[in-house]
């Protein structure tokens, strides 16, 4: 035998090596899987399944393309200036834009930090008979003691494990709800139902969001990657998002079309709802995958609104500026109140997602314009400035869509609010996209 043919045909030790070290080395973007794959998410997955059947598997699968996408754009950001994101934008826009964008940010990601609270405290009362409340302050302990005592490697280590152990759960559900073959396939053709556009916005506004934007370029300086990792970094987010969350997007989307009618039905009420109809282990299945992702989400979410007031204030981002710490204790203390809030959480979740929804096309105009300027050494290519805009687009006509349902009725103080946002951020865009304009013909 040829012994060239036995060195042409054998593994690459190298390449094994190297994908042996991607996984073990993955971690930033696991972080903000984690908050994709959120009780939000799972909210809208179940009333896109109980209402519309598999129409809308679709958007399912376009929203892990998507996620995957928006984290690409903002992991370029972080690597190619080694910086975290409201630095870059202080030292290219104004402190002006800083601010805004942090204001931003820190309103979508502290609302959502009281309803996923509600939601972790809830699914964690159903669990162990314990009173909600109860768990709302053991959770903030437990994220003040642990996010203070031990910073970004053990919410990294946490997510990590919680994320996988979700998909699993979730996958698992699978094998004991029955699956239509035909008419899943017949989901993957673009098609909106009546009454299924917001509800399509809702999924693909848990995967874009933008909290896991704003927050990619700090948990990759809490790594210490720089452009030299940018396979490792590019692997991270395909990893995560594309894959882990797209599985885990996929699965529940996939139970809940086959089994649940009801569109009353709440992220928890949807997990008890299956025991009586395929048996009582799709009910715990579903409910610990539930709560594993409500657990890793609230983790997640709390890290963001102090990397960015850092950051802002020149402060370090790590435990080691003990004004740092503080800003953790207080983000993970000011999360207990979400349990005394009272209502339905499905609906919250869902506004919540939605207000989010209205930062997110400003964040990624920002990340864009970074990108195309002299802010990185290496500006972006026509492919990603298309996926760029493609993101924008989207995003700004889920977010256009909410404000308009919110007036819809009439102006009321809530809607107001919406409504101010929502021009403040508008009108910001343009401003954005006029500087551009007259930079480039300069």
């Amino acid at each position: 035998m040829d012994t060239n043919d036995v060195t042409r045909t054998a593994p690459d030790p190298g390449l094994t090596a190297r994908i042996g070290s991607y996984l073990s080395g993955m971690g930033p973007s696991w972080v903000a899987g984690a908050i994709a794959a959120g009780p939000a998410t799972i909210a809208s997955l179940v009333t896109a399944g109980a209402l519309f059947g598999y129409q809308l598997l679709w958007v399912v699968v376009l929203s892990a393309g998507a996620g995957a996408l928006a984290q690409y754009l903002a992991m370029r950001l972080g690597l190619l200036t080694e910086r975290g994101i409201v630095a870059v934008v202080e030292d290219h826009l104004g402190e002006s834009w800083a601010w805004l964008l942090v204001a931003d940010a820190v309103i979508a990601a502290g609302v959502a930090q009281l309803v996923i609270m509600k939601t972790v405290a809830t699914v964690s009362a159903t669990v162990t008979g314990i009173d909600a409340r109860v768990w709302g302050v053991v959770w903030a302990l437990v994220l003040a003691v642990g996010l203070a005592g031990r910073g970004y490697r053990f919410l990294e280590v946490v997510a990590k494990v919680l994320v996988a152990g979700v998909v699993v759960a979730f996958v698992a559900s699978l094998f004991v709800v029955p699956v239509d073959p035909g008419a899943a396939v017949a989901g993957l053709v673009p098609s909106v139902p009546t009454g299924g556009a917001l509800v399509a916005a809702g999924i693909l506004g848990g995967a874009v969001h933008i909290t896991l934007i704003t927050m990619h370029s700090y948990t990759m300086r809490s790594r210490g990657w720089t452009r030299e990792d940018y396979s490792l970094a590019s692997f991270d987010v395909g990893a995560s998002m594309l894959v882990a969350f797209g599985v885990y997007s996929l699965a529940i989307f996939l139970v809940t079309a086959s089994v649940l009618t009801s569109a009353d039905l709440s992220t928890v009420g949807a997990a008890q709802a299956l025991g009586p109809l395929v048996g009582p282990s799709a009910k715990w299945l579903f409910l610990l995958g539930l709560w594993g992702a409500a657990v890793s989400t609230l983790g997640g979410n709390t890290i963001v609104p102090p990397f960015l007031l850092a950051d802002k204030l020149g402060w370090g981002t790590t435990i080691e500026d003990s004004r740092y710490r503080w800003l953790l204790v207080a983000a993970a203390l000011l999360s207990a109140p979400g349990a005394f809030i009272g209502g339905a959480v499905l609906g919250q979740l869902v506004l919540v997602l939605a207000l989010g929804t209205v930062g997110t096309p400003f964040a990624i105009a920002i990340v864009l314009y970074l990108l195309n300027t002299d802010a990185v050494p290496d500006r972006n290519s026509l492919l990603a400035n298309v996926g760029g805009v493609a993101l924008l687009l989207v995003t700004g006509g889920l977010a256009a869509n909410f404000v308009r349902s919110q007036v819809a009725g009439g102006v009321s103080p809530l809607a107001g609010v919406v409504l101010a946002f929502a021009v403040a951020i508008a009108l910001a865009m343009v401003g954005l996209g006029g500087k551009f304009a007259l930079e480039e013909v300069a």
